[in-house]
């Protein structure tokens, strides 16, 4: 860039595979990872300069950038990340920058805030109104308009007849922070005795050095205290920090706790927050103001410049896995911008995915064990109900062992959960009389019934009908039926079976965030008897009354065909079983299934997880799956099936030979159509040092191109199948 000043490249946040070269106009100054608008076709696009231009272009030929703004240039690890991920995951740098460039309303300079105050001088007419202000004023401090209204009850016209009259001056003062530094010593953590020998782990890592430790600790082992002392430590040693949580529903039983810890609340960063708020966190991150932010995956691409450590509470989920626009793993992106940033990761989980388990055992994390709750209190006792020998009468759901313990949890006082992962009243309606079943005209999948709401719904698409009263093929008037449970036929269960509790029901088509989080505050409180939700209440939440938890259908997961069925089944039941007896109770938790022998429900019932790791370990070694080998997946998808299993077929015929890699397909996904669109899945595998997000670049480069309503979606490293 230095040979060529007057000509640099921008990439724009647009998919694009390279940078454009544009000409500096004179007076301009642009470095590396300076922000700019450039034209692009008729308007101004978001751009980030390069560097210099690969090739030389005649200067009349190109555009000159239009704008360049005056916030410092992203830093150099954030550009590589950019280009990290882009290559990673094949998506184009261009989308991978949106990420980054949230908004022109983060870019431009933040507003003053119009303030008053006193001059001395009186007016010549003095309205009660004018005196409540006046004497508010007696401070001789600046009071901001909003606030100065807010403690006189008067109009803003009352103020600004003051201002004409001179009794009082206008003032621009700078917009106040955000959020207010985190106080490390604030209200320091009393730990016990093997938290603290976990902080010590964690902490003899070097805090300006990368460094990943696997925090792996039971449900109520207090890992949170644990990584916030761990981010004391990172502030105290002049870094930023970054916490990841997988549901925005979570993070306001979190940020109270920060608060409790740090004096004040982090900054946020989740699609709850309005453009304005997320403009202010953007800059604050920016400008190194803010110094902890709590957020969903995407706060992984805020423009952090001292970044120093990040925290991925619930590194297991799923939620932290991007599967649309860019494909990504937070967990697995977070690692490599920590690399980049000479920053420490710390991945918290009861129930680590088994990529992080085999890197602990490899020895390429620390691996930090927390092996009992906090504060003496003990592990809930497992218990799988027989389905086959003791379920319910037919059209019930609740086993007869469950439903007496539930009775005894409410005799009691305490609180009892029924956890189905399933929302809705029935997955399935049909007709008695033709066999009519119920699906989505756009996907190849059930509408399931929300009787609450009166609606069919497909879960895919969001396509909904009005519950039917009549079947629509033979027109039956009698004959529809609902077939399996979801979580409000449970409910509906739970309501005639246990008349006298105060029940809730927790799913997350039922209400705002905010909503949810009243909800949660108010089981909190102890103000419901019985709850009953799907995945929702599974993590995260202390319910200090709750003793006894049911799990209806806790096979439910194991059904679909997918590599990693066991482990997902393994997490959510470890999970959902940990929500009892987190005080001072003893917690019980009852799987009602139909494979009571399955590892799964053997390690459940055990408590030997090990057992559980080991033996899924060893069948992913067998089958060449993650973390011993790699998966790529290829979803052709197009209006019409034979359109898109054709290309698929083609895309196949086209793929390079390689050692070490094998290609599986092409078949109809699982779910064959989503939105009117047929999909068709190609599978690639190879060993685990393979490039194989190399190997898919080179294969669709040298495939034929796609056309029409043709779409591939590259997926490197799925996690779902479906």
């Amino acid at each position: 860039m230095e040979d060529r000043p007057d000509i640099v490249a921008v990439m724009v946040g647009v998919a694009v595979e390279t940078p454009y070269s544009y000409r500096v106009p004179p007076g301009m100054v642009v470095t590396r990872g300076s922000i700019v608008a450039v034209p692009l076709g008729p308007r101004l696009t978001l751009g980030v300069v390069w560097g210099a231009p690969k090739d030389m272009v005649a200067h009349n030929r190109l555009r000159d950038i239009a704008l360049a703004y005056d916030i410092p240039p992203l830093s150099e690890e954030l550009l590589k990340l950019v280009d990290w991920v882009s290559r990673y995951t094949l998506a184009t740098p261009g989308m991978v920058l949106r990420a980054v460039l949230r908004s022109t309303e983060a870019l431009d300079p933040p507003r003053p805030v119009i303030a008053y105050r006193r001059t001395g001088h009186e007016p010549e007419k003095l309205t009660p109104a004018r005196l409540r202000v006046l004497d508010t004023l007696l401070d001789d401090m600046a009071w901001p308009k909003a606030a100065l209204v807010g403690a006189t009850g008067v109009s803003p016209s009352v103020i600004e007849g003051l201002e004409r009259a001179g009794a009082v001056e206008r003032l621009e003062m700078p917009p106040p922070p955000v959020v207010l530094p985190p106080d490390p010593d604030g209200a320091i953590a009393t730990l016990s005795a093997e938290q603290q020998r976990a902080l010590d782990e964690i902490t003899a890592l070097d805090p300006q050095q990368f460094g990943v430790a696997l925090l792996d600790g039971v449900t109520g082992g207090g890992k949170t205290e644990v990584f916030f002392e761990a981010v004391a430590d990172t502030l105290r040693a002049g870094r930023q920090a970054l916490i990841l949580l997988p549901e925005i529903a979570l993070t306001n039983t979190f940020i109270a706790r920060f608060t409790r810890r740090f004096g004040t609340r982090p900054a946020e960063w989740h699609s709850d927050m309005t453009p304005a708020q997320r403009a202010k966190v953007w800059r604050g991150v920016l400008d190194g103001s803010v110094r902890a932010v709590v957020g969903a995956r995407s706060a992984l691409f805020l423009p952090f410049r001292e970044l120093g450590m990040l925290v991925l509470d619930e590194e297991h989920d799923g939620a932290y896995k991007q599967s649309d626009g860019v494909n990504y793993h937070a967990r697995d992106m977070a690692v490599v911008r920590a690399h980049l940033s000479n920053a420490r990761v710390i991945l918290s989980s009861a129930t680590p995915s088994v990529e992080t388990r085999n890197n602990a055992n490899a020895g390429r994390y620390a691996h930090v064990l927390l092996t009992s709750r906090f504060a003496e209190a003990a592990m809930p006792n497992v218990t799988a109900i027989d389905m086959r020998v003791d379920g319910p009468e037919k059209g019930q759901w609740i086993a007869p062992q469950l439903a007496r313990e539930v009775f005894a949890a409410l005799d009691r006082g305490e609180q009892a959960l029924l956890f189905l992962n399933r929302r809705g009243y029935a997955p399935l309606t049909l007709c008695k009389s033709c066999g009519h079943q119920y699906q989505c005209p756009d996907c190849s999948a059930w509408m399931v019934e929300h009787r609450f709401r009166g609606v069919l719904m497909c879960h895919h698409c969001g396509h909904e009908v009005r519950t039917p009263k009549v079947c629509g093929q033979c027109g039956d008037t009698e004959s529809l039926t609902a077939v399996g449970p979801g979580i409000e036929r449970v409910a509906e269960e739970a309501a005639a079976r246990f008349p006298d509790a105060r029940r809730v029901i927790l799913s997350s088509d039922m209400g705002s965030n905010a909503q949810l989080r009243e909800r949660f505050a108010e089981i909190e409180r102890g103000e419901f008897d019985l709850i009953i939700g799907t995945q929702l209440v599974s993590k995260g939440h202390h319910f200090e009354k709750l003793s006894v938890v049911g799990v209806l259908d806790a096979d439910l997961g194991l059904a679909h065909g997918d590599p990693r069925a066991a482990e997902k089944t393994f997490q959510i039941l470890t999970q959902v079983a940990g929500r009892a007896g987190r005080a001072s109770k003893t917690g019980k938790a009852f799987l009602q299934t139909y494979h009571p022998d399955h590892p799964v429900m053997r390690a459940m019932v055990t408590g030997d997880r090990e057992a559980f790791y080991a033996h899924e370990l060893m069948a992913r070694e067998a089958g060449g799956l993650p973390p011993f080998g790699r998966l790529a997946a290829l979803i052709v998808s197009a209006n019409e099936h034979e359109v898109a299993m054709g290309f698929a077929k083609k895309l196949l015929s086209a793929a390079p030979m390689a050692d070490g890699v094998r290609l599986f397909g092409p078949a109809d996904a699982p779910v064959a159509m989503v939105r009117g669109r047929h999909r068709v899945r190609l599978l690639a595998q190879s060993g685990k040092d393979f490039d194989l997000s190399g190997y898919v670049r080179f294969w669709l480069g040298s495939a034929e191109k796609v056309t029409g309503n043709l779409r591939v979606q590259v997926d490197i490293d799925p996690m779902s199948f479906m």
